[in-house]
């Protein structure tokens, strides 16, 4: 009895003594949307990265259409387009937040001399760019030292570029002391450097596309040496390489869609994995994710699958800081979709949905 009762001893401490699963940490998701319908502005979920799940749903800002969303690096501020005509005379707004504990407090709100803007980026060293997709142009805010935005900005405009094409920039991304611009209905890519006058064209002033392409979004690779840029009318992502020259070339073009699909479909939005091995990108029509492997050495790219969104019109989507889930804004369906990313394959899991009211931008606080 008593060696039966030492060993039960034994059988506690040791089960005791086993260490308990480490718990993963908790992350913020803000959520912009389109206030057209159910919503009122953006929100913010709690992510559970150990079970891959979204709660606690909270109203964060009321504003007419948040329709694209950026934070700054040092977390301090949140930065939100207003996607409309009639902010001011002029077009669309800019909102600049400060966050405090995951609370957004209003700083100030600007207009963006152009409409419909739909994008925001952030230099990481004082300015901030918008591109006006109907207005045709971008507006380069500085930011004050609490990061606020500052009066009169720069303004680059596109409508004289072209008398045929009628200019419609997407994305202004800074990469280093240049400014890049998607301009889908010129069917090019602008680059602009930064000088004691502001941000004027480079050398490399334009990347064309084949008309109708559409490019909307991209992404750089390999420390800048790749750029991906993914086209929304033709369905298709280009792949560009930097030369000794600092010019870009493209090396390769691949489509989004299944060779069986048939149907309208529009690419939205484009994310590299976070180890740079895997790029995904989101048709709205086939309601897909579809994923490449990323050559380690030439940097194209080779199809892996693609993954049904569970929901209509993917638009934004992002992957986690954990690079564990990848998450989908479906906006036509008003949910937010969570997959479980597998690091080594890239393959992606379903694993749970989110009703939420338009849906169309997801950015993580980390």
């Amino acid at each position: 009895m008593k060696k039966i009762i030492l060993g039960g001893i034994a059988a506690i401490l040791a089960i005791a003594c086993i260490e308990k699963p480490e718990e993963k940490p908790m992350y913020t998701l803000f959520v912009g949307t389109y206030t057209d319908g159910d919503s009122e502005g953006i929100y913010t979920y709690t992510f559970d990265t150990n079970t891959g799940e979204l709660s606690n749903e909270k109203l964060a800002a009321k504003l007419a259409n948040p329709s694209y969303l950026a934070i700054s690096n040092d977390k301090k501020n949140l930065y939100a387009v207003q996607e409309t005509a009639d902010f001011d005379s002029l077009g669309g707004g800019i909102t600049a937040f400060s966050l405090n504990e995951n609370a957004l407090e209003l700083q100030n709100s600007m207009g963006t001399q152009g409409a419909h803007p739909c994008h925001v980026s952030l230099s990481g060293d004082g300015h901030l760019a918008v591109a006006n997709y109907t207005g045709g142009n971008v507006a380069l805010f500085s930011l004050n030292t609490d990061g606020s935005l500052a009066d009169d900005p720069q303004i680059i405009d596109h409508k004289p570029l072209d008398t045929v094409k009628t200019s419609h920039a997407h994305m202004a991304q800074f990469n280093g002391n240049e400014l890049m611009v998607t301009d889908l209905g010129l069917d090019a890519v602008k680059r602009y450097k930064k000088n004691a006058e502001g941000f004027v064209p480079a050398e490399q002033h334009s990347l064309s596309f084949k008309d109708g392409t559409g490019p909307r979004h991209f992404t750089f690779g390999n420390n800048g040496k790749m750029l991906y840029v993914i086209n929304e009318l033709n369905s298709t992502i280009s792949v560009f390489e930097k030369d000794s020259d600092s010019n870009y070339e493209e090396i390769q073009e691949v489509s989004t869609l299944d060779a069986d699909f048939d149907g309208e479909s529009f690419c939205a939005d484009l994310n590299l994995s976070p180890d740079g091995n895997f790029l995904y990108g989101s048709n709205r029509g086939e309601n897909t994710i579809v994923i490449f492997a990323v050559n380690a050495t030439s940097g194209e790219l080779e199809l892996v699958g693609r993954e049904s969104v569970h929901g209509d019109w993917p638009r934004n989507f992002t992957i986690d800081p954990s690079g564990e889930f990848l998450l989908v804004a479906n906006k036509k369906t008003s949910n937010i979709a969570v997959f479980q990313r597998n690091k080594e394959t890239g393959t992606l899991t379903f694993l749970n949905e989110t009703s939420h009211p338009n849906p169309v931008c997801l950015v993580f606080l980390h």
